[in-house]
């Protein structure tokens, strides 16, 4: 059994105390009887200047944080942003929970509708999203499934237009990544505490799909998914103030953990060298930051 050795962060970000607890009514926090959240911070991706971009999802606000740390309001809209990536020709992709797909001009701060339906139905609330290099792009219709309703899913909107399920009956899929060479896809399973390995078909579901890890312990589950140059995925296990890094065969060989608070949301891999993790923490509203050993996958950073 290998030992796991522990990171520690440090703050890289604080959101502004003019950000925190806007007034105004969130169907968001209702739902979940959260009356005191300030913000709920997520999807954090950098573009190719090393701006991070991060959602606010009760709020439906879209921040650019600039190398120095500094918070910028790129845009605020009637919405629950959840997942953000940043497509290779510019455009920003969110995945909201609400509203399906959208895209984001990051200039003029206008959101727009990009896919709100999944072959003439609804979705039940959008998650996470990611790109392959061939454009095609890869999300998870999380809604509020878990163990006692699994209903979840994950899709593919192929580059030219034609949208497929991979897989049904997912209890709370969550972050995703695809693996280096792009012929499997990693699937966080929060309801589960396991991450989940889907080898991708050229067309249809996916089949003989596997459990590739599983967590212990929490008050969440894993959430937010990176993978490194090596093949090892970075898990955020939420409610655990955790990042767990696994080597390509799924051993845990660090523990990156959070000096804030315990709600470690998704992470970013960043920095010149691609080897500083930049991890959002919900709880406290911070952007944490912790130097790695391996570095992030050059397809996944600054997109």
């Amino acid at each position: 059994m290998n030992s796991v050795e522990i990171i520690m962060t440090e703050i890289f970000a604080r959101l502004p105390d003019k950000f925190r607890s806007p007034a105004k009514r969130s169907a968001w926090i209702e739902a979940r009887g959260h009356a005191d959240v300030h913000s709920f911070l997520e999807g954090p991706s950098f573009d190719r200047a090393g701006n991070l971009y991060c959602v606010d999802i009760p709020f439906g606000r879209v921040f650019k944080v600039t190398p120095d740390g500094e918070f910028h309001l790129v845009t605020e809209y009637e919405g629950e942003p959840n997942g953000l990536k940043i497509h290779k020709d510019g455009r920003i992709f969110i995945a909201d929970h609400a509203l399906g797909l959208l895209t984001l001009n990051s200039d003029t701060g206008v959101v727009q509708p990009f896919l709100q339906r999944g072959n003439s139905e609804g979705f039940r609330g959008l998650n996470d999203l990611v790109f392959a290099s061939n454009g095609d792009l890869y999300f998870t219709d999380q809604g509020h499934s878990g163990l006692e309703d699994p209903g979840g899913r994950v899709f593919r909107l192929r580059a030219d237009g034609v949208l497929e399920c991979l897989l049904k009956r997912v209890p709370s899929p969550n972050g995703l990544v695809l693996s280096c060479d792009e012929k499997l896809l990693f699937v966080n399973v929060t309801s589960a505490n396991a991450v989940w390995r889907l080898p991708l078909p050229k067309t249809g579901e996916a089949k003989k799909v596997a459990v590739f890890i599983y967590l212990s312990g929490g008050l969440g589950g894993p959430d937010g998914l990176a993978i490194d140059e090596e093949g090892g995925l970075a898990v955020v296990h939420a409610g655990m103030g955790a990042v767990w890094l696994h080597n390509r065969l799924g051993e845990s060989v660090f523990r990156v953990n959070s000096c804030a608070g315990l709600r470690t949301t998704n992470l970013a891999y960043g920095g010149a060298d691609r080897k500083s993790l930049y991890i959002t923490e919900s709880e406290t509203g911070v952007i944490l930051k912790a130097r790695v050993p391996v570095a992030g996958n050059v397809m996944y950073s600054h997109m």
